[in-house]
């Protein structure tokens, strides 16, 4: 079994690294710290496994999702987040992932969530499943934020989160004109006008 391992932080990705060369049939580990370092990787060989971070210093993990799901088809993606929303979960599941995690899942469930989507299936944990079948339950029309890509669903996280302009470009390592931009597509597909609103909206609908 291949594995790339997609996250900018070195020591995380020396961590799973070690937990998963625990697993019967592990043949190689790469490492990714970009989503366009993970492409690169993916354009030259063939993985079984990608463990892909959702933030990203260069691009969004949920857009980095699309372009394996689109390109590499066959790519099982587990998605590796700090995020526990469920509504990460069910994005992540609706553009391809074959599984969702949060960062501090115990290793033995890490293993255990490898090995089946390794085999084909698809792993979210049990606590995260009755969150997004609560989540979907209720709204069962399309929610106003799933109008949203991927990056702008980001940015507006972040936003109603209390996050500046300053913030946001620094932690996604993009320009604050490319932020602006973002917030205002996000206004215009939200039909709101402050700041305030997002958040207001995004308490409601339990995202932040």
């Amino acid at each position: 079994m291949e594995i790339l391992i997609c996250d900018d932080h070195k020591i995380v990705r020396d961590g799973l690294s070690q937990i998963l060369l625990r697993l019967k049939g592990v043949v190689e580990i790469s490492e990714a710290a970009t989503g366009a370092e993970a492409l690169a990787q993916l354009r030259d060989r063939v993985f079984d496994i990608v463990l892909l971070d959702i933030s990203l210093p260069d691009r969004s993990g949920l857009e980095v999702l699309q372009v394996i799901k689109d390109k590499f088809p066959k790519t099982n993606v587990l998605i590796l987040s700090m995020h526990a929303q469920e509504q990460y979960a069910i994005r992540s599941i609706k553009l391809g992932a074959s599984g969702y995690l949060t960062k501090d899942t115990a290793s033995e469930e890490l293993l255990l969530a490898v090995k089946k989507v390794s085999n084909g299936g698809t792993y979210i944990t049990q606590s995260l499943a009755e969150n997004m079948a609560h989540h979907l339950d209720s709204n069962k029309h399309q929610a106003v934020h799933d109008k949203l890509s991927p990056r702008e669903f980001e940015i507006f996280i972040r936003l109603a989160d209390g996050k500046t302009l300053n913030d946001i470009a620094g932690e996604l390592n993009i320009s604050n004109k490319t932020v602006s931009t973002y917030r205002s597509r996000i206004m215009i597909k939200m039909e709101f006008v402050t700041n305030s609103e997002l958040t207001k909206y995004a308490m409601e609908n339990n995202l932040i």
